[in-house]
Formats: structure tokens, sequence, C-alpha cells
């Protein structure tokens, strides 16, 4: 696999120069066959029974205030404070000329293997964050939203570099990528890359909206028919799998805002409606309607838009019934 992708590269990058993915080392996408499409949007109509809205707390794109710029300044005062990771910060950093190329770099560092050049990696990686704009957009929405959503989170850089569920779902944007246009079999390679190196298993596939944050994301799976839409927090030990009675389309369907407690299973084609809240240690089995708690196994509706007077109600295909 490796090999096929070196033989379109030419690998003579010095240690130490500034990186670039446009110095002639990135893997153009017409290499691979692919063409500009928008993999990160979630179309509405493909989530049925969600609202129209984009799911933006915020309002609009990632406001433009120069977030590359900001991470370089994270960078050199972290090198001043602790000069025992001045080169760490310099290598994954202060030597890159733009985000992109710093994250192909990041992710290549992390993925590579023996068998899967590093090299030839930065240069896939680095080729579709160049030539994809939405990819990177989503890219900053999800370091935004590390940065105000997790009170662990000290600064852009921090989550750039050792947040493993940030580095998963970008990985996994490239490899969505590859799969929507053919390239099945490199984009495979990468998912188990990344599950066996982050503990986080996202199907090819599988459509990931943006502003997600994953943390600290061991033990996360989301499987192949599954989508995501925009804001969401996932935690650990979070499964969005099939029950293993269909084929098609069997994973579950998040909405936006939503929030996906540890150890929980969202198993089957079910929908989780825009602002849901899913308590740690669920099994949600069934519908969960928008703006409601859901929590136990089975999973049942606590709060939101269930009646006060039935706390103890459980979710049942469309309806709510009295547990």
């Amino acid at each position: 696999m490796a090999s096929c992708v070196i033989e379109r590269l030419q690998l003579s990058r010095k240690p130490g120069r500034q990186k670039s993915v446009n110095d002639g080392h990135s893997y153009p996408l017409k290499n691979v066959g692919l063409c500009q499409p928008s993999s990160c949007k979630i179309p509405s109509k493909t989530v049925r029974g969600f609202s129209d809205s984009s799911g933006n707390d915020k309002g609009g794109s990632f406001r433009d205030d120069d977030l590359w710029e900001k991470m370089q300044e994270e960078a050199k005062s972290n090198s001043s404070q602790e000069p025992l990771l001045s080169r760490y910060y310099q290598n994954s950093i202060l030597s890159h000329d733009s985000l992109e190329s710093a994250l192909a770099n990041q992710l290549s560092d992390k993925l590579g293997s023996s068998s899967l050049c590093g090299e030839a990696l930065c240069g896939l990686f680095g080729g579709v964050f160049s030539e994809d704009k939405e990819i990177m957009e989503c890219v900053k929405e999800d370091l935004r939203a590390a940065k105000e959503r997790d009170p662990a989170c000290i600064g852009y850089l921090h989550c750039f570099l050792n947040f493993k569920g940030f580095l998963a779902c970008q990985a996994h944007r490239v490899a969505h990528k590859l799969w929507s246009h053919g390239k099945r079999s490199l984009a495979v390679v990468i998912q188990s890359r990344v599950s066996e190196v982050f503990a986080v298993d996202i199907h090819p596939a599988a459509r990931i909206g943006r502003g997600i944050l994953i943390d600290p994301a061991t033990g996360v799976v989301i499987g192949e028919t599954a989508v995501v839409g925009n804001n969401v927090c996932i935690l650990h030990n979070v499964t969005l799998g099939g029950t293993g009675k269909a084929s098609g389309d069997r994973h579950p369907k998040i909405g936006h805002g939503v929030l996906i407690g540890a150890g929980t299973c969202v198993l089957g084609n079910v929908r989780v409606g825009d602002g849901a809240k899913i308590g740690a240690g669920s099994i949600v089995l069934k519908d969960v309607p928008p703006r409601t708690t859901a929590v136990g196994n089975p999973a049942r509706l606590v709060g939101g838009t269930v009646p006060a007077e039935c706390p103890g109600n459980v979710i049942h295909e469309n309806r709510v019934t009295r547990h």
C-alpha cells in the first residue's frame, strides 16, 4: 500500500528545513483520482427527523481570527517556559508555514509505521488539506470546540498536539474523502492505523459534522452508516453501532448539539434529536426526541420534553410509554 503512494512522491525532504504542503512533497488529489466534494457537510435531508438548522451554537462559520498565528504564539511561549520541549514545538509547529502543513505532519508522525511510510502519509494528508478548504474549516471548528467546551483544554496548541480525539477525527475526514471517491483500501488502512494508535474506530463511510469534541476518546466506535451532526460532544467508550440484526442503513443518526456520556451505546438506525443528552452508561435502542435527556438500560426519558409527572417513561419506537 505504502509503496504505491511512495512511487508518486519525491521523498527528498531534508530534516530541519521549513515544511509546506505546497513544497513539492504534497500528494495532489488528482493522483488518486479525487474531485472536490463537500464531505464534511451533513445535508439535513439525509437525517430524518432533525431540524434544518446547521447546529452552530455560535452562528455562521469559524470566525477568521488567524488561528494559526495564535498557535504559533502559544508554541513560542511554551518553548520559552519549558526549554525541554523547544525542539518538539519547533518540529511540530514553528518549522511549518501553515496549519495544513503542521496537521499533515502531526498525523503522519502518529500514524506512520514500518510498513506505512510516514513521509508518504504526510504528502497524502497535506494534499487533501491544501485542496479541500471545507475540511480545514471543520478542523478549525473542532479546535474551537475543544478550547471552548473542554475545561481541561488549556489552549489550541494543547488540543492540536495532545488530544487524540481531535487527531482521530481529522484523520477520519481524510479517510472519508478517500472512501467517498472509491479509494476504499487506502481509507480502511487509515482507519485501521487510527484505531491502533488512538483507540478510536470510525468507519470511513461514517459522516461527521463540524465542531466535534471527542474526549478523551478512548474506546469510541462509530459504524459505517452513522451520521453525527454539528457541535456534538462524545465522551470515552461510546459506541454508535448496529444491533447485529440488520443490514444496510443500520447505525444511529445523531442530531446537532447532542451530548453523549461515557460508556454509552446507541445501537441501530435510531435518531437522537437535536440538543438531546444521553447519560453515562446508557443503552439507547429507540429514538430520543430533541432536547430530551435519556438515561439507563434501556434508556428512559427523564428530562427536557418529557412531562414532569412522567419521569419513568421509556423510549419505545416513536411513543413514550410508562416504565
